[in-house]
């Protein structure tokens, strides 16, 4: 992320205000009554993220009102400059809705008559209301169109590791981030997506009608106009009228028990109900196990496990066949479970049906890191080079594919031979970065750095590398990206443009930021995404500003950054938008690489490296848990 890239993200958050070429075309006196709104949206937003929610509803009253005066003194070409003001304050004045304060309804203003100048758009998706405009029912409106359209795949299956059952499942989004952004609908992915014509996928489409809803629906904050945020979404029935579903008893392991749920039971779960229960394009029985809270939760017939009568539970009855229907489970032809395998999971019943890990998490996810925790060095780099293989024929890139490999890593891809040896002696001389805070065990192979070598996927044309993303990681990258990083606890690589034409420098450049990532989030199975996106961030940004002047605007920008966020919990809680919360990660980032954090950073890193989880070797490094960190990092800012 170089400094032009950075600025032009600060002018999208509203930190530094884009220059409106129609203002510069006004006289003294009308600039300087834009001047004086902005100034109060300005404080509004100040007094917001400082809490003083109040005061922040004073000012943008004061803005409001002196827009509605302005207008009507300075007519139509004072109008034609508003836009930008109107796409600040319209995004102070829903949060501050979401905050209970009690603001008038915020609609864009007519155009005074005059010469119909050709004029800038409205704010449209920044605008929660506009004249005429009544809100959008999530169970009513969104609900059936996110039935009828995303049904199979996100709302009867998971697809992507992307789950829309309920209102509490679309706002926490697929495991890479959020895909609603209450007030924003041109950031949220949802919407992205739908108009680049990547989802649906399968024939259907969304109609203009459907769009402009959901559009509208994220424009007006998000919200939730049922009883239960977990109930599944049904079409043709509003929520609201439904009764609640109850939420699932959770157990969390006491660690006396003799059977595991992470690594004895997902993976059953996993090789045998895939397709019908997991990661299904159609669920049978309204049974999702994609989680272990929806296993727990059950399907139409009710709990399918009662804690502590393994041989009573419904699960059990079905794998023996002896349930009232007398289906025997697994169906579809496959092998029936063994005596040994059923009375495993009957055990763990019995003992409780406890999870000793994050119950929110795929279970897929949940049994690979405990294949993972197994597994040598060797066959985790063997794993890493079939799956390789794999997602290059899945996203069926032109060229046949070759592969070198050095201490670190396995380089990959339908690139050139001599292009692929040169990324792959760059990106040796970029791990330096990395290791310079995540550093190697003295007795360790290189191999061992990231528990199995790494993969590098080298793809000549940015249409291979989009294809590659789409298909592999059902996503869209935005349209600037070259390179990203990937980890889910068996699978680790970093995808790439490279062609014969690009300079050596250029692939130094490519490579580092996601290179460090990597490194820093193999250090453990829980590390966040921000922290290693941030720390790889931050190194690079620190390379790329070479002058004093351009350190000096790095860190501004940084800090300006920081104003967007509210507090910890709402970076933590992914409420910001990706590139938000790329830029502010990159800040925090930088504030532990300095001199005297450093040493904390490289004790948290090596905490991690043991085993600790994320948290307490967060707390053993910088002495305090990483939303008090946050929390402080943001007040220094201020």
């Amino acid at each position: 992320m170089n400094l032009l890239r950075i600025t032009l993200l600060l002018i999208g958050f509203g930190v530094i205000s884009p220059i409106n070429a129609r203002a510069a075309e006004l006289d003294r006196r009308q600039r300087t009554v834009l001047s004086t709104i902005n100034s109060s949206i300005g404080k509004a937003a100040q007094s917001y993220f400082q809490g003083d929610y109040q005061a922040s509803g004073q000012e943008l009253r004061k803005a409001m009102t002196r827009i509605q005066m302005g207008i009507k003194a300075n007519g139509p070409e004072f109008y034609d400059a508003l836009p930008p003001l109107m796409q600040k304050l319209s995004l102070v004045h829903m949060k501050l809705e979401l905050e209970g304060v009690a603001l008038p309804p915020l609609r864009y203003p007519e155009r005074p008559a005059g010469d119909s100048a050709m004029t800038e758009s409205a704010p449209g998706d920044n605008t929660p209301t506009t004249n005429g405009e009544s809100l959008v029912s999530f169970t009513q409106d969104v609900a059936p169109i996110l039935t009828s359209k995303c049904g199979r795949c996100h709302v009867q299956g998971s697809r992507g590791g992307f789950n829309a059952a309920s209102y509490a499942a679309l706002m926490k989004g697929p495991p890479e981030g959020v895909v609603v952004f209450a007030g924003d609908a041109t950031g949220s992915r949802l919407v992205e997506t739908i108009e680049s014509g990547d989802m649906p996928r399968g024939g259907g489409t969304v109609s203009p009608t459907e769009l402009q809803t959901l559009k509208s629906w994220i424009v007006q904050g998000a919200k939730f106009d049922g009883q239960d945020p977990s109930a599944p979404i049904t079409a043709g029935a509003p929520a609201t009228n439904a009764s609640p579903t109850p939420a699932p008893m959770i157990t969390q392991s006491r660690g006396d028990e003799t059977v595991s749920f992470v690594s004895d039971v997902a993976p059953l779960l996993v090789e045998n109900c895939s397709g019908c229960h997991i990661d299904a394009m159609q669920v049978r029985g309204g049974l999702q196990m994609d989680t272990f809270t929806r296993l727990m939760r059950g399907g139409d017939s009710g709990a399918i496990v009662t804690p502590g009568r393994g041989e009573a539970s419904l699960l059990v009855k079905k794998l023996r066949g002896t349930a009232a229907d007398g289906e025997r489970m697994p169906a579809g032809g496959r092998p029936a479970l063994s005596e040994d395998e059923i009375k495993l999971i009957s055990t763990w019943i019995d003992e409780g049906a406890s999870i000793d890990g994050d119950a929110t998490r795929p279970l897929t996810v949940l049994s690979r890191l405990a294949w993972a925790e197994k597994a040598s060095t060797e066959e985790l780099s063997t794993k890493r080079a079939e799956l390789a293989e794999s997602h290059l024929q899945l996203a069926n890139t032109q060229g046949q594919p070759s592969a070198t490999t050095t201490d670190h890593f396995r380089v990959t891809g339908t690139g050139s031979e001599a292009t692929l040896e040169l990324v792959g002696r760059l990106a040796e001389e970029q791990l330096q970065f990395a290791t310079s805070v995540a550093r190697e065990r003295p007795n360790d192979q290189p191999q061992d750095y990231f528990r199995g070598r790494a993969t590098i996927v080298v793809l000549p044309r940015r249409y291979d590398y989009s294809e590659f993303a789409k298909m592999v990681e059902q996503r869209s990258l935005p349209s600037d990206w070259t390179s990203h990083w990937q980890f889910d606890g068996i699978d680790a690589y970093v995808a790439m443009v490279a062609t014969e034409q690009d300079d050596p420098e250029t692939l130094r450049s490519r490579l580092l930021a996601p290179v460090v990532s990597l490194a820093v989030a193999t250090h453990g199975t829980d590390v966040p995404r921000w922290f290693a996106e941030g720390i790889g961030e931050a190194i690079a940004m620190q390379q790329n500003a070479k002058s004093p002047a351009e350190q000096d605007q790095m860190r501004t920008l940084l800090l300006e950054a920081a104003s967007t966020v509210k507090d910890a919990k709402a970076f933590l809680d992914n409420r910001l938008t990706p590139a938000q919360a790329d830029s502010f990660g990159a800040g925090v980032a930088m504030s532990m690489l300095s001199r005297n954090r450093r040493k904390a950073l490289e004790s948290c890193l090596r905490a991690l490296a043991d085993g600790k989880p994320f948290e307490a070797a967060f707390a053993e490094g910088f002495g305090m848990p990483p939303e008090a960190y946050i929390n402080q990092f943001l007040q220094y800012t201020r």
